[in-house]
Formats: structure tokens, C-alpha cells, sequence
């Protein structure tokens, strides 16, 4: 396992992330496709053993209980010192008018309730999860500022906005002496390929470090096109992706189900591949529901795609809206 800078700062990421939002009790938060408590240990525990440190979850992933089965598998299989846990704020966790958003006031109570879950003093990484249009950019940067100097965040990250948004916290924070975001977790596969216009560019412009979430484009992209799953026909959210180019990605699983053919291997590996051989991405976000698919996301760290086979995956890529926030 190599471990990677994220972006300019001094945090090191796994060239893998485990994306947590699969844990959590099958049920709560509408996720009934989430994995418990049971059976979640043992894909945390084979990812620290193949030398993945770095785990993504949020507080909103199976209302909490996400944080909650990651935290207690981490404190049992590994040393705090040693890995990087990952969390996000702005989804509603509870009733009223501060039980959701990017307020100082919901900000403050999420991170404490955050670290309770996950049984730690701090996460290394708070991200914001979405932009939130109703509260000002100066009270979320000043109250994120807060938490990293109160030593609950090491460091703070965003997620999916459009690029004048996260200009617009940065240079906020600039203004103010607060601390900068170092990361943007944003979508990016390829079916979906808007961020190439304008995030990712600003990111490589100001070292801030890429960490796409659904880098297998929610496993359409691992699997012939129209296959079914669990997954797919109860995650609500995923169901509305995709969807825009159909004709377009169609022609796009084809090609990775023929890149891989001729590699013999699993689509799943070429396609993450291909995230990872671009240049602004620093590690893919990884969610998985085994330890078989944990297995195939190792394996594509092995997987160098020539310029033939990144222009033929590429070539049938449309241009459509950015969707996913």
C-alpha cells in the first residue's frame, strides 16, 4: 500500500479510502442495503490488514450508526495513532431549526456528537458535506476554524458544489486568517466526468487534494449494463444517477467490459484504475459490501492502463448537467 499527500498538506492518505457509508444497521437513515455491526468487521478488518489507514463515513450514513460500527471496529483492530478517519456535517441528524446545515450552531453540536459515535478525541479530517446556500460562508469557515484549533479536526475538507462555491470558502477563509480546506470529496467516474471543467482544474491550481466518492459510479461500471442489485433497486439517491446519457454510457461500460476482457480481469479494476491515473485524484473513495470487492479496489492499485485503453474508455464520454448535489 502506498500512502499519498493530500493535496499540499502534511495528511497522507491510503492510494485506497474505504468509503464507510455501506456499515450501519440495514434500516436506519433509509439504507436498507447498509451492512450491521457483524458483518461490516471483517471488511474493516481485511482493509487495515492490507494496509488501508484511511476510512470515510458521515454522521447522516444510517442515521449514525455508520460512525458508530466504524469507530468501535478501528478502537478493536487498530491504533488511533496510526490510521485517518474521515467525517462529514451538514445532513439532518435531529428535529428543530439547528438539527441540520452548516451553521455554527449545528456544526458545533454535530462534531461533539460525531466523536462521540466514533469514540475518539478528534477525526483528521471534518468535512463539510454539501454547500449550504442558507447559512453565510464566513460563519461556517470561522466555526470550522474553531473546531480545528479546539483540536476536534486536524484538517477540513468539502464535498460535491460547484467550483464558484468552493472558491468562494476558500478566499473566505483567506480573508478571515481561518483554516483553508485541504480536500474536495467530489463525484467523479467515468460516467460522470462535469468536474473535469472547472473543480478539478481549481483544485490542481491550489493543492487541494481530490477524493472522488463513487469512483465506480454507484458499480454500474462493474457490471453489464442493466444489471441489477440490492443496492440498486433500494438506494433512492442512486437511483436519479446516470441517467442523463444513457446511450453514451452504455458505450462506456462496453468499453471497460472489453478492456477488461483483455486483461482478464474484474471491470471493477480497470475502472478504478482510471480514476487513479488522472491526474488531480489523489485516492478513490471505495464503498464496499465484501470482501471480495474490497479485494478487486487492492488489485486496481496494480492496474497501470496504457494511453490506448485511458482514450477508449474516455472517447464515448457527452457532456451533461453535474448531478449529485
Amino acid at each position: 500500500m502506498e500512502y499519498v499527500q493530500l493535496g499540499t498538506s502534511g495528511l497522507r492518505v491510503s492510494s485506497i479510502i474505504v468509503g464507510c457509508m455501506s456499515f450501519g444497521e440495514p434500516g436506519r437513515g433509509g439504507h436498507a442495503w447498509s451492512l450491521p455491526e457483524e458483518k461490516s468487521r471483517p471488511i474493516i478488518k481485511r482493509a487495515l490488514d492490507a494496509g488501508i489507514t484511511t476510512f470515510d463515513t458521515a454522521d447522516v450514513y444510517s442515521d449514525g450508526s455508520s460512525e458508530e460500527i466504524v469507530g468501535r471496529a478501528l478502537h478493536d483492530f487498530a491504533r488511533r495513532e496510526e490510521i485517518v478517519i474521515a467525517s462529514k456535517v451538514n445532513g439532518r441528524m435531529y428535529a428543530g431549526p439547528h438539527g441540520e446545515g452548516l451553521s455554527r450552531a449545528h456544526i458545533m453540536t454535530a462534531i461533539d456528537a460525531t466523536l462521540r459515535r466514533l469514540g475518539t478525541d478528534y477525526v483528521d479530517l471534518y468535512q463539510i458535506h454539501r454547500f449550504d446556500p442558507t447559512v453565510p460562508v464566513e460563519e461556517t469557515m470561522e466555526a470550522l476554524h474553531d473546531i480545528v484549533r479546539a483540536g476536534k479536526a486536524r484538517y477540513i475538507g468539502a464535498s460535491s458544489m460547484f467550483a464558484w462555491q468552493f472558491a468562494k470558502l476558500q478566499y473566505t477563509a483567506d480573508l478571515g486568517g481561518w483554516t483553508r480546506f485541504v480536500s474536495m470529496q467530489d463525484q467523479y467516474n467515468l460516467l460522470m466526468r462535469e468536474e473535469e471543467r472547472e473543480m478539478l482544474p481549481f483544485c490542481l491550481d491550489q493543492g487541494v487534494g481530490v477524493i472522488p466518492w463513487s469512483p465506480l459510479a454507484r458499480g454500474m461500471v462493474t457490471r453489464a449494463w442493466g444489471t441489477t442489485t440490492t443496492r440498486t433497486q433500494n438506494d433512492q439517491f442512486g437511483s436519479h444517477l446516470y441517467r442523463q446519457q444513457e446511450e453514451a454510457s452504455r458505450a462506456i461500460v462496453d468499453a471497460v467490459v472489453q478492456v477488461a476482457a483483455a486483461r482478464a480481469v474484474p471491470m471493477a479494476q480497470v475502472a478504478l484504475a482510471w480514476v487513479r491515473q488522472q491526474p488531480a485524484v489523489t485516492a478513490p473513495i471505495v464503498g464496499t459490501t465484501s470482501v471480495r470487492h474490497l479485494d478487486d479496489a487492492l488489485a486496481s492499485l496494480d492496474i497501470e492502463l496504457t494511453s490506448d485503453e485511458l482514450s477508449r474508455l474516455a472517447e464515448p464520454y457527452r457532456a451533461q448537467a453535474p448531478e449529485g448535489f
